[in-house]
């Protein structure tokens, strides 16, 4: 069993199990399946979140095996993955609790708590009104510079995020009277890592994958292509020409990607996360 517990939980529940502890707390469900439960609760005036893993069972696993698709099996590969956010200074939620015992991966039970993300406001929900209201180009400009940045760091050091949607990128309202030209005072967290894959390197289909879910995300906030431009030659550090040039085919992948992804929504009429 591996245990990792901070201030309040290492003296809350002391002497008592964890696991036990974790399954009744109580508080707001954002999310309740049969293998995964998603909760936000209090505990001495501060908010945390917990995700709780019960174990997927041997059906899922094969099914998503079938599928060429890796299985979240519980709470370690969101634990893993936030320790290396936090070595690559990008970030992300804080810890304050991990649990995972069983060495059966159909049945092994997990949680992770997180400290609450308070006074943010998600990407999505800021650039909501931007068709509408037109952004200060410093704002504008300082938020595609950080989240290039996120990108680029992330995908140059094996990580990919899986589920990288703009509704994923938590903005600290208090940053944003320090905003600068290049949005290296902007203070934007990453969440929702629970599928997120660590390796050596990352394969290019998997960052196109991130970068594509990242633009048709973005598809419908009021950017301008020149917008879209700025990305591309922060993302890969170059000109223009050497984007369309030198790394023309990836950006025609992304490109295809994110209006299949569009194409999908607009089908199903609901939005894809």
């Amino acid at each position: 069993m591996q245990l990792e517990l901070s201030e309040p939980f290492a003296q809350q529940w002391q002497n008592k199990d964890p696991f036990i502890e974790a399954e009744e707390l109580q508080g707001d469900i954002f999310r309740a399946l049969e293998a995964r439960k998603t909760l936000r609760f209090s505990l001495l005036e501060q908010s945390y979140f917990i995700k709780i893993h019960r174990g997927v069972g041997w059906f899922e696993i094969i099914e998503n095996l079938i599928r060429l698709r890796l299985p979240v099996l519980g709470a370690a590969n969101e634990y893993l993955a936030i320790k290396k956010l936090e070595q690559l200074n990008i970030e992300t939620m804080k810890i304050a609790g991990y649990g995972n015992k069983g060495s059966n991966p159909a049945t092994q039970q997990s949680f992770i708590i997180t400290e609450d993300l308070i006074n943010t406001i998600s990407l999505e929900d800021f650039c909501a009104d931007w068709k509408q209201k037109t952004p200060e180009f410093s704002m504008k400009r300082a938020l595609i510079t950080k989240v290039s940045h996120i990108s680029r760091t992330l995908h140059q050091n094996g990580v990919n995020h899986r589920d990288f949607y703009i509704c994923h990128f938590l903005l600290a309202e208090a940053s944003l009277s320090k905003v600068n030209q290049v949005g290296q005072d902007l203070k934007i967290s990453l969440i929702d890592l629970h599928r997120a894959q660590l390796r050596k390197q990352t394969p290019e289909r998997w960052i196109v994958k991130d970068i594509a879910s990242l633009y048709y995300s973005s598809m419908d906030i009021g950017l301008t292509q020149r917008d879209f431009f700025r990305f591309m030659k922060l993302y890969h550090q170059c000109s223009l020409q050497d984007c369309l040039t030198k790394h023309g085919v990836f950006w025609q992948k992304v490109e295809k990607q994110g209006q299949k992804l569009w194409q999908r929504k607009q089908r199903k009429g609901d939005a894809i996360s």
